[in-house]
């Protein structure tokens, strides 16, 4: 596994917003050379623009050599603007790492010269603390080197995982993409029933964001299945038990409708892909 300091030459971003600005901060903190770092970025936040003036990170290089890699990290609907400016600062060895959602290879390919190496990917906002999900899929074009280096650099905002077929991406952007939006909704549809069941408003909110957070935690520090964890707090014929039966019953349960609502994620995903 390739640490952040084995990736030879430059690495630009462009793009230094939330999810830019985060991968850029966790890079150098995890060991990536400022100095073979470079940022175009017409005016990154006053946070982003002190991380690089603290580290001595180029910013908006007017010259030097090609990229090893470029990694994009602007938003979909600028990008035909941004990738056309962008573009002939790659060479024939450069590795194109996107994290643009909505955008294709074959959007990426066509910006650039024939050949050249390109990594679609996409992150989740808990990446911009360290505690992503990010899903890839590499060209044909990729090389078993340029994938290691890729997941270097995905790796600094968490997890990754890697996908062989791009039809995959608009599952994954349903699942893990837009994913913390249905954990978010579980909290204040939670808060919203202790509230209405007679907790006091600011107390059913403190307690239902702490119990999404701490199961969360306890799926991930204990690594047991997650069927197996509800089971763990479901008493035959107590009070869990009673609630579980509304929210996993088959025909409207939760299972069924987060079903639904992946399957309409995924369809609208391929619909902005075009």
């Amino acid at each position: 596994m390739a640490t952040l300091s084995d990736i030879p030459g430059r690495v630009l971003l462009v793009g230094a917003g939330k999810m830019g600005g985060a991968m850029l901060e966790g890079w150098i903190g995890l060991g990536l050379d400022p100095a073979r770092t470079a940022v175009i970025d017409p005016g990154p936040p006053p946070e982003i623009a002190a991380l690089i003036e603290k580290h001595g990170v180029v910013l908006n290089p007017l010259n030097g050599g090609p990229p090893s890699v470029m990694l994009l990290a602007v938003k979909p609907q600028v990008a035909p603007d941004v990738l056309a400016r962008v573009a002939p600062l790659a060479g024939p060895q450069t590795l194109i790492v996107s994290v643009m959602a909505g955008r294709t290879i074959g959007f990426l390919e066509s910006f650039f010269a024939p050949g050249i190496a390109v990594v679609r990917s996409i992150p989740n906002t808990p990446a911009a603390i360290g505690r992503g999900v990010t899903v890839a899929v590499p060209n044909a074009a990729v090389t078993p080197e340029q994938r290691v280096i890729a997941e270097a650099l995905l790796r600094a905002s968490g997890i990754v995982e890697w996908v062989d077929d791009e039809d995959l991406i608009d599952v994954a952007t349903a699942v893990s993409g837009s994913g913390p939006a249905y954990v978010f909704l579980l909290a204040e549809a939670l808060a919203q029933a202790g509230a209405a069941a007679g907790l006091p408003a600011d107390l059913a909110d403190r307690i239902a964001r702490a119990t999404v957070a701490g199961a969360g935690e306890l799926m991930i520090r204990s690594g047991i299945d997650p069927a197996q964890l509800r089971r763990n707090v479901t008493s035959p014929n107590g009070t869990t038990a009673a609630a579980l039966a509304v929210l996993m019953d088959e025909a409207k349960g939760f299972g069924p409708l987060l079903t639904e609502a992946v399957a309409a994620a995924a369809r609208r995903s391929r619909e902005l892909a075009g």
